[in-house]
């Protein structure tokens, strides 16, 4: 998170979990970063990330600039590995 800030970014989280269980989920493994709901499934279907069969979103992160366009895309493993996100941050200071 340290470094993240350094690159003056906002990390947020965002699943189709419940407030509430985000909130444990947080509590249990100290995540120190905004945590959005969406729970309708909205935002994931807009970015291409919900897996309609399983009812969940897909593992994705993606670096977004400050002019709001996409700059960087990580899946799967990929998006659980920081680095390539980090990268990118550092790349746009």
């Amino acid at each position: 998170m340290a470094k993240f800030r350094e690159s003056n970014t906002q990390v947020l989280g965002i699943s189709v979990d419940s407030f509430a269980t985000q909130k444990e989920f947080a509590k249990q493994n100290g995540v120190e970063f905004p945590l959005l709901s969406d729970f309708k499934r909205e935002v994931s279907r807009l970015y291409g990330t919900l897996n309609e069969e399983r009812g969940f979103s897909d593992r994705v992160t993606f670096v977004i600039g400050k002019e709001g366009r996409i700059k960087n895309i990580e899946v799967g493993s990929g998006a659980i590995n920081v680095a390539g996100a980090l990268s990118t941050c550092e790349a746009l200071k």
